[in-house]
């Protein structure tokens, strides 16, 4: 890859990894456009460093909005946290679930089958990116709502996470804010616990792909590359990491404005682009 073409990937997962419209859907879109291979292990090294990238974007955003929510008592962490605990353990259980019956049924348990052979499908794609826009625009018609996050909530957000996981196009930020917005939940509250959740998330989502860059690099005996891509690749995630910050703005203002639905009307959009092109 050149510069110019991490640089561009790093801007596009910044935007739309914190924006409800789909990172998958516009990276894959995006490599393809390139002529970039998206199973490559340099690929793999890169997305890695962004997801650490529009991380520290999410921390540094809301920093000051979870101290005052999570950290102004011993009560209020142990209240909050719980929720975020609960949620997180409802998509583990969701995901895990989920990842289990989609073996069973499509790969037969097949040995070394990964959810990506699966749903690198535009089709599937394009049908998480329509069920996103959709449930986007019923969201957005909910009456501006003062209610907090509760336990009932804190378990549709994490249950409605966990069928995001796999599902490439299901927009996880979209989703999780939908959800909470139909429940009752404040919009800015509602943004805080989506990214709270996001925040506990990434690791685990990190390491996965930092796993795979390391069979893929242990497979073809040429770890020693890993010092040749480390220095590009960390570049882009101080890219992702600025382009995340102006994502987050963006996604604020157009959420707590009333523009809630445009997001939903672009992933509908998207939906037929993806059809189209790949």
């Amino acid at each position: 890859m050149s510069i110019l073409q991490i640089l561009g990937l790093a801007l596009v997962q910044g935007f739309a990894e914190l924006l409800p419209v789909s990172s998958s859907a516009h990276v894959i879109l995006a490599e393809k456009l390139m002529g970039l291979d998206p199973t490559a292990p340099d690929m793999t090294l890169l997305l890695v460093m962004l997801h650490t990238g529009t991380m520290f974007a999410v921390i540094v955003y809301f920093w000051r909005s979870w101290r005052s929510t999570y950290f102004q008592a011993p009560e209020a962490f142990r209240s909050n946290g719980l929720l975020v605990v609960v949620a997180t353990a409802v998509t583990g259980a969701v995901g895990f679930a989920l990842l289990k019956a989609i073996e069973r049924v499509f790969a037969a348990n097949a040995p070394g089958f990964e959810i990506e052979h699966l749903f690198g499908s535009s089709r599937l794609i394009a049908a998480g990116l329509a069920c996103a826009g959709v449930l986007i625009l019923v969201s957005s018609r909910k009456a501006q709502s003062s209610g907090d996050v509760t336990l009932r909530s804190s378990l549709a957000i994490g249950a409605v996470q966990g069928l995001c996981l796999p599902f490439r196009g299901f927009s996880r930020s979209g989703a999780t804010i939908s959800t909470g917005l139909l429940g009752g939940v404040r919009r800015r509250r509602a943004e805080e616990f989506s990214f709270a959740l996001a925040v506990v998330l990434t690791p685990a989502v990190v390491a996965r792909e930092g796993y795979r860059f390391y069979k893929a690099y242990a497979a073809t005996g040429h770890g020693e590359g890993f010092w040749t891509l480390l220095g590009p690749s960390a570049l882009g995630m101080v890219f992702s990491f600025l382009a995340g910050l102006v994502a987050l703005r963006w996604l604020s203002s157009w959420l707590e404005g009333g523009r809630w639905s445009y997001f939903g009307v672009y992933c509908l959009g998207l939906a037929s682009v993806v059809m189209t092109l790949l």
